[in-house]
């Protein structure tokens, strides 16, 4: 397995790499349609300050699924991008050490361009906190 495959590999590892980028591979993010359709409806969502998350824990498969979804209502294309490079990175940087299975989606508000990097981080890490603790009782 070369450098790149080994830092994105989907089993709880963590993505901030030393040397080479690490990046999300399309086995740690939502691609399909279908996918994201199944997560709004039959997900939990968590309401945060800058973003709602919607979650589900999946029957099959390894460690987490990622998905943004940014509509055309939070701003032009750059700003729709920025938000996009801004999100992907906190969760990069707070990718979770637990292998649940679950799919997640996160849908930010305008106020995610506004906020430091730091408080965007922060929020990212306990969604994610919420969503271990609530997938974990369910798997038990």
């Amino acid at each position: 397995m070369n450098d790149v495959a080994a830092l994105a590999t989907n089993a709880g590892v963590n993505l901030s790499g030393a040397g080479k980028r690490a990046r999300f591979t399309d086995s740690m993010r939502l691609l399909r349609h279908p996918d994201f359709e199944r997560v709004y409806k039959k997900g939990r969502r968590h309401f945060a300050a800058h973003m709602t998350v919607f979650y589900l824990l999946r029957e099959r498969g390894e460690g987490w699924r990622v998905g943004f979804t940014v509509g055309k209502i939070l701003g032009g294309a750059v700003a729709r991008n920025r938000i996009k490079r801004r999100l992907r990175e906190a969760v990069r940087l707070q990718w979770p050490g637990v292998c649940i299975p679950a799919d997640v989606v996160v849908n930010p508000k305008k106020s995610v361009l506004k906020i430091e990097f730091a408080d965007l981080e922060n929020e990212i890490a306990s969604v994610f906190a919420v969503m271990q603790k609530s997938l974990g009782k369910r798997t038990q």
